[in-house]
């Protein structure tokens, strides 16, 4: 199923810059980490499972970046920008060679399965 999303023609003419550059800074920053680097992690202080997806790289042997935005009492607009851009509605949110692959539960799998290994070889389908 095609992810939906509301085509920048249904806003209005009046607020479609305000749309497209609210916290841009934030969503250019993680852009330009992900453009970057093999894999990263985005995620947030408190959060047990961005810690999870940390601890399963480290014992893959796989090198990766990490970006924190907050905590669950803090940034959670800036952090609503990141879930907006992607689609993805939890952290943490994992990238691997520009594409995002999922949360903990997801790079869980990808390294069980021996996908990660085979991403960072050969790059997403």
């Amino acid at each position: 199923m095609p992810r939906q999303i509301l085509p920048e023609e249904r806003l209005h003419p009046a607020i479609r810059a305000f749309v497209g550059g609210w916290q841009s800074d934030i969503v250019d920053t993680v852009q330009s980490v992900v453009a970057t680097n093999s894999v990263v992690v985005i995620g947030m202080g408190w959060n047990p499972f961005c810690k999870r997806a940390r601890r399963t790289l480290q014992a893959a042997g796989v090198p990766h970046q990490y970006l924190e935005y907050g905590n669950y009492a803090s940034d959670w607009r800036r952090r609503n920008a990141l879930k907006l851009w992607t689609g993805w509605p939890t952290f943490p949110m994992v990238f691997v060679r520009g594409q995002l692959v999922g949360g903990s539960q997801d790079l869980d799998k990808l390294v069980a399965s021996g996908e990660l290994k085979q991403l960072l070889r050969d790059g997403p389908g």
